[in-house]
């Protein structure tokens, strides 16, 4: 779930009319569903409007996950993980790839260096447009010769290609 932070930014004076222009757009391209919905997002423009300079306000927003997208995205994942030599378990599988996909977060490691530790993909810690990135990020990482020495190490580089392009295409990747 992003949460963005916005802070006020130092007075400035704007005109009635430039504020009216300000309401149509705003109000005209996206409004609150239904009279509640309508009357929430005009509160809230209003509030924003009403900081001081330096005041902030967090805001979470959520984007629902495609059901669809995610299955198709878990049945690749599984997909890729049947066919290849290296992981005995799934879960050892799918944290290499979100490392390997730089689907990560670093913190300092025990001995002074950093550490990656991978992201949540859970429908809970995830929206939309993040699950997008990391898939197309994991697929273009199943795509390195790294990625396909560490899966198939008894194939050579171009069997490697041929297996993983193979997999990803019955996925329209």
């Amino acid at each position: 779930m992003p949460e963005i932070t916005i802070v006020r930014q130092e007075a400035v004076q704007i005109t009635e009319q430039d504020a009216a222009v300000a309401r149509r757009v705003i109000f005209g391209i996206v409004d609150g569903l239904g009279e509640r919905g309508r009357s929430q997002w005009r509160r809230l423009w209003n509030n924003l409007m009403r900081l001081e300079p330096g005041e902030m306000v967090e805001i979470k927003t959520i984007q629902p996950r495609l059901g669809w997208y995610h299955r198709k995205h878990m049945a690749m994942e599984q997909a890729v993980f049947e066919t290849q030599e290296r992981f005995e378990d799934f879960e050892s599988f799918r944290t290499w790839l979100k490392v390997g996909a730089g689907f990560v977060e670093w913190y300092p490691g025990p001995k002074g260096g950093v550490i990656p530790v991978p992201r949540s993909i859970s429908y809970a810690n995830l929206e939309q447009g993040d699950m997008e990135e990391f898939h197309g990020k994991a697929v273009n990482f199943l795509r390195t010769e790294h990625a396909g020495a560490t899966l198939w190490k008894h194939l050579g580089p171009a069997q490697r290609i041929e297996m993983i392009e193979t997999v990803l295409r019955s996925f329209g990747e």
